[in-house]
């Protein structure tokens, strides 16, 4: 099994996970987050003041798949996250070696 991080524009995130949904993707878990990649940040006027901002928001999304689903999920958030601009993200891909649903006690990708 993988798991995919994606760290995605938070104005993306409807269209991502509608397009992982209608793909089959059941489950997913979604966090706010800050960082900043190599646009550094930026500066915006408030008030006439200049501001750094130097951790943009950002949305985190988590997804455990089967080995064989990993491509299509990362062709999904690509295809529906991607703006082309600076800034658009990073896909995180890793190994799992255990799930267990805590309700049933199933395990592997029945568990997912």
């Amino acid at each position: 099994m993988k798991k995919i991080e994606a760290i995605i524009r938070p104005h993306k995130l409807d269209e991502v996970r509608e397009a992982l949904q209608e793909a089959g993707f059941r489950g997913l878990t979604v966090t706010e987050v800050k960082g900043y990649g190599r646009q550094m940040g930026h500066s915006e006027i408030y008030r006439g003041s200049e501001y750094t901002i130097n951790f943009l928001p950002k949305t985190k999304i988590d997804i455990i798949c089967a080995d064989a689903n990993q491509d299509k999920a990362i062709d999904i958030i690509l295809k529906h996250a991607k703006t082309g601009e600076v800034g658009d993200g990073k896909i995180f891909v890793s190994s799992v070696e255990e799930v267990i649903r805590v309700r049933t006690e199933e395990t592997g990708e029945a568990a997912v």
